[in-house]
């Protein structure tokens, strides 16, 4: 999986400019930027929501700290799982063709005994 699939505040996010985001939440914007992203927020829940979300935040200096910390911790956890689901693949692989070689066998067996006494 590429980095920026695992990023949480990618900067191909359509929804919110990043920068934007952390600029309005550290009080950098001015009024008429800080309108506009606001008639933004209006628009889009999401944006609201990460507004609020962020906003709790007693320290805005940890924003991107904690930003760093998720995207880590989200990247080993889908390494993880990327590599449990391959070796799961391949364990499982063959079980799959030996229980299709015991159906095919059961089914040729039954049906030569079911031959022989209708016969």
């Amino acid at each position: 999986m590429s980095d920026d699939l695992l990023n949480i505040l990618s900067n191909s996010n359509k929804d919110i400019d990043n920068q934007k985001l952390m600029d309005y939440l550290a009080g950098k914007l001015s009024d008429a930027e800080k309108h506009a992203f606001e008639e933004e927020m209006i628009d889009s829940d999401f944006m609201n929501d990460a507004v609020e979300g962020l906003d709790s935040f007693e320290k805005k200096t940890d924003i991107e700290l904690y930003a760093q910390q998720l995207n880590r911790k989200l990247k080993e956890k889908l390494e993880k799982k990327k590599s449990r689901r391959s070796r799961r693949k391949i364990q499982d692989l063959p079980w799959f063709f030996y229980a299709i070689i015991l159906i095919l066998i059961l089914a040729i067996i039954s049906f030569v005994i079911l031959r022989k006494f209708i016969s």
